[in-house]
């Protein structure tokens, strides 16, 4: 059996060929310190965030879309693996997995050995940008250029892609990992108020905004007070989340700038009329799309399943049969 990994740095979605999306799980693990043994994967030890005791560490094995913890990354594939499968002791499937277009050959090689060790019988590995473009159904076999963003949790990954490969390509460690930093600092900073994690993730969605004036939202969060210790909470706007992020959201914009200005003309034309593809969660943030547009004087759209293009591309790859 062959399943399709999208192994990010926040969540981990899995197809199953034939099957379609079966998977998805945040890419977390619990670890116990004294056993140092994996006690828990995925939804189940991101609710273990901010309650868990000391005895207990929560890892998240992928940095900017690369292992940062190999045996701990073994861990979540092999959990993977046992989900799927409904832990069938012989189940070994055939697995086709993601990357960021920035790494190495050593990273590559570093998250197929992750795999093989999880029990994986054979391992290919894929761009994140190509899968990414296939699974927003996107023709790239054609002599034309067609233009993605995937903004995952760790990496923005921007490419051209003509004829079934990538022709231009930049990757950026920039994502909604960095998009939330920015907001707890920000909220730090003017508040001296710590917020969690959920709390920076709920405040992004329901009030977030790539540029001031995008939206009108606004949204009471509740955290610790720095100076008194003490539960407090605060409104904060959607004008006060853009701020907050600027820098960031323009690194990915330069990241766009970058990779249209090194295509050659031909290209280049194909995408003024196709436009750029947005995939990946960040792809979410509010108002996104058109900041894109405004910059580069071309239509950009969020793909229909910006969250699981990328798994849908792996699993459309393996069902048509060209990777073995």
């Amino acid at each position: 059996m062959d399943i399709g990994v999208d192994l990010g740095t926040a969540n981990t979605v899995v197809y199953l060929k034939n099957k379609g999306i079966v998977l998805r799980e945040p890419s977390i693990v619990a670890i116990s310190r004294e056993k140092n043994k994996i006690m828990a994967v995925g939804e189940e030890a991101k609710e273990m965030i901010g309650r868990a005791p000391g005895s207990i560490i929560l890892v998240q094995p992928l940095r900017d879309g690369v292992i940062a913890d190999f045996n701990v990354t073994s861990g979540l594939i092999r959990h993977v693996i046992e989900k799927v499968s409904g832990n069938s002791i012989t189940f070994r499937p055939r697995i086709m997995i993601c990357v960021p277009s920035g790494v190495t050959q050593v990273e590559k090689r570093a998250v197929q050995e992750a795999a093989e060790q999880a029990g994986a019988r054979e391992v290919w590995i894929i761009e994140e940008p190509l899968a990414a473009a296939i699974g927003a159904g996107l023709n790239v076999n054609e002599p034309q250029g067609t233009m993605v963003v995937d903004i995952g949790g760790g990496t923005t990954d921007v490419a051209v892609i003509s004829l079934g490969s990538i022709a231009e390509k930049k990757s950026i460690k920039v994502g909604g990992y960095r998009f939330d930093s920015d907001i707890t600092a920000f909220i730090r900073q003017e508040y001296n108020l710590m917020i969690g994690e959920r709390t920076t993730e709920i405040l992004k969605e329901k009030v977030g905004a790539a540029f001031v004036g995008a939206r009108d939202a606004k949204l009471e969060v509740r955290g610790r007070d720095i100076v008194t210790g003490l539960p407090s909470s605060v409104e904060v706007t959607s004008d006060q989340v853009a701020r907050a992020i600027d820098k960031s959201v323009a690194n990915v914009i330069d990241a766009i700038k970058d990779v249209l200005a090194s295509t050659n003309p031909e290209l280049s034309a194909d995408i003024i009329d196709k436009g750029i593809v947005l995939t990946g969660g960040g792809a979410l943030l509010y108002g996104l799309d058109k900041l894109i547009t405004k910059e580069t004087g071309l239509s950009a759209f969020v793909a229909e399943d910006a969250l699981d293009s990328v798994a849908k591309g792996c699993g459309r790859v393996l069902e048509s049969g060209h990777y073995s």
